[in-house]
């Protein structure tokens, strides 16, 4: 039985959006134009995606974000068809307990779930989350973690003694609406994640690299899984920058960090520099601290790498050429975009309106349906002319 979030048909591809459970603004690096993140705000986000086709959100995870499994949940009934792709963090959750919030979570979503399993992060922050443990230590905690959470949400009896976890007759009483549970998710640049990458997900994820970089990736990732008899899809995390005009994208783009100062970058990228993810390594990698060449390749711009760890780089254009650009992740085998844009709720229609008409999506994502061309008295159009049926007489 084919699952929500299975690959999609060839050459096409499902877009989610981004939910800023973090904050969210019109600039980087300043409280100037900050805008606070209430719950209200985020359902607008969540329902303007919902109702602009977006197959899904991306919730982040981490100190600070707020929660993305009790945001998930206040906003399920508030959404209709948009599916929610929240974190488990293995080492900060049992897999018995993270088995059984999943199955319900997926429940209340009527199969609308997504996993993102998330090892990475900073070392400072796992500090205060109490893990001590080290790079590959934290891949070895994920891998045995991935053992006992997917055997239980596809309904087995679990018991299990590792070199880090250990359960007896785990089970799960209440199962998942998605038979097998929610398709995992997972990002690792590092030979440790792209082994238990290849072994247990469905879905492998990548930031922004440029689109050369992203075919090897891909290409590497797919003889792994190729290796162990598994066939993977994959997805990446971009920000988008897309208006009317070249001109007028680029212009925005300088805008979005107007206010970010050298102090500013020299503390984030001091920040990044600590963190022992392969992945950042790589997205700083791309602009290394320097305002000088922030276009990395063509319409790639690494500037929200600046002062924003992760996810780093967007594409910056008029909307024929970032689908353009789109469709080159497409050929190098991106399925799902994972796309954001500051602020998220105006550029959540910026990105539908102008964008996806443009791609070649699959099922489950779909253009926002244009108003029907009917004036109304005063030269406006008419978005809700629905003629009547005709009606015959008996």
């Amino acid at each position: 039985m084919t699952k929500i979030g299975d690959a999609p048909g060839d050459k096409t591809a499902n877009v989610l959006w981004f939910l800023p459970t973090h904050g969210d603004g019109r600039y980087l690096g300043t409280s100037l134009g900050a805008r606070e993140v209430s719950l209200r705000y985020l359902a607008q986000i969540a329902q303007a995606a919902d109702e602009l086709g977006y197959f899904g959100v991306l919730l982040p995870t981490g100190r600070s974000c707020e929660d993305s499994w009790i945001v998930a949940s206040a906003l399920a009934l508030l959404t209709r068809r948009l599916r929610f792709l929240v974190a488990v963090r293995p080492g900060l959750q049992s897999p018995a307990v993270a088995a059984r919030m999943t199955a319900t979570l997926d429940r209340i979503l009527d199969g609308r779930l997504l996993i993102n399993v998330v090892t990475g992060g900073d070392p400072v922050e796992n500090k205060g989350d109490g893990i001590f443990l080290d790079h590959d230590e934290r891949y070895a905690v994920t891998e045995e973690f991935l053992h006992i959470y997917s055997r239980l949400l596809a309904g087995e009896s679990v018991t299990f003694s590792g070199a880090h976890l250990r359960v007896e007759d785990s089970q799960l009483l209440f199962p998942p609406v998605q038979p097998g549970g929610p398709p995992l998710y997972f990002g690792g640049s590092s030979p440790a994640g792209q082994k238990i990458a290849a072994q247990t997900v469905q879905k492998y994820l990548t930031w922004g690299e440029p689109p050369a970089q992203v075919a090897e990736k891909v290409a590497a990732m797919r003889a792994r899984a190729a290796a162990v008899g598994r066939t993977l899809s994959y997805g990446i995390r971009l920000h988008v920058i897309v208006r009317e005009t070249a001109a007028e994208a680029w212009a925005a783009a300088d805008k979005l960090i107007a206010y970010v100062d050298d102090a500013t970058i020299a503390a984030a990228q001091k920040a990044f520099a600590r963190m022992d993810s392969v992945g950042q390594q790589r997205m700083s990698e791309l602009h290394q601290g320097s305002r000088e060449k922030l276009e990395i390749s063509p319409n790639l711009w690494a500037g929200v790498g600046l002062v924003r760890g992760g996810a780093g780089t967007a594409l910056v254009g008029d909307a024929d050429t970032v689908a353009e650009r789109m469709r080159e992740y497409i050929d190098a085998g991106i399925d799902t975009f994972i796309l954001s844009g500051y602020p998220h709720l105006e550029e959540a229609y910026r990105v539908a309106e102008l964008v996806l008409p443009r791609l070649p999506l699959a099922p489950a994502t779909h253009a926002p349906r244009t108003a029907a061309s009917h004036r109304g008295p005063f030269g406006e159009i008419v978005g809700n002319a629905f003629a009547p049926p005709s009606a015959s007489a008996s």
